[in-house]
């Protein structure tokens, strides 16, 4: 359990320091570049699907938007009334940007009034993300869609997509291969838990 505690205070250090240590307060890099991207798609109109799997991280994102008067709604396992943040999301121009928990918000959701997707942090499974920028890719989307993923350098991000990687190459081999078992040996089954 104290592994596990460790491993997502390092996934909420990647994401923003003050996440961890409330007495931060500098910058993020990562959060710099979120909201200068934000900024640029905000300009030009754009709705965007935000996802992260840290609820406080949506929380300091959406105190960024308030300071900057962009407009927006939150999902999150929070949320009571889910229906009606859905269509305000939908219904209102004004709102750019959707907040979404990636728990709360990963299936069953048609969101193709957006077409920008921020994942701002990997999830060990890579299906879950897959779900979720699923929700700008649907039937009825006229536009392209275009997805972000901010992975902080050197960080437990990177080693999270690095798994997320071989996890997909595993089920790749799985599901494209006639004998799967026949490309696995001893070694390359041991790496999945390097």
């Amino acid at each position: 359990m104290v592994i596990l505690q460790g491993l997502t205070r390092l996934r909420q250090i990647a994401n923003h320091p003050s996440m961890v240590d409330e007495t931060y307060k500098f910058d993020s890099g990562k959060m710099e570049e979120i909201l200068r991207r934000l900024d640029n798609l905000h300009n030009e109109s754009h709705k965007v699907l935000i996802f992260s799997t840290f609820v406080k991280h949506l929380k300091l994102v959406a105190g960024e938007l308030d300071a900057r008067n962009y407009g927006y709604c939150m999902l999150t396992g929070e949320t009571h009334k889910r229906k009606e943040v859905i269509d305000e999301f939908i219904a209102n121009d004004s709102k750019s940007c959707f907040l979404i928990s990636l728990k709360a918000g990963g299936v069953g959701l048609n969101l193709t009034v957006a077409d920008y997707v921020f994942m701002l942090d990997p999830w060990w499974n890579p299906a879950a993300e897959a779900q979720a920028i699923n929700r700008a890719h649907r039937i009825g989307q006229k536009n392209n869609v275009f997805v972000y993923r901010f992975i902080s350098h050197n960080s437990i991000e990177e080693k999270i997509v690095h798994l997320q990687q071989r996890k997909k190459e595993l089920a790749d081999t799985f599901v494209n291969s006639a004998n799967p078992f026949k490309s696995f040996n001893k070694d390359s089954i041991m790496k999945l838990f390097d």
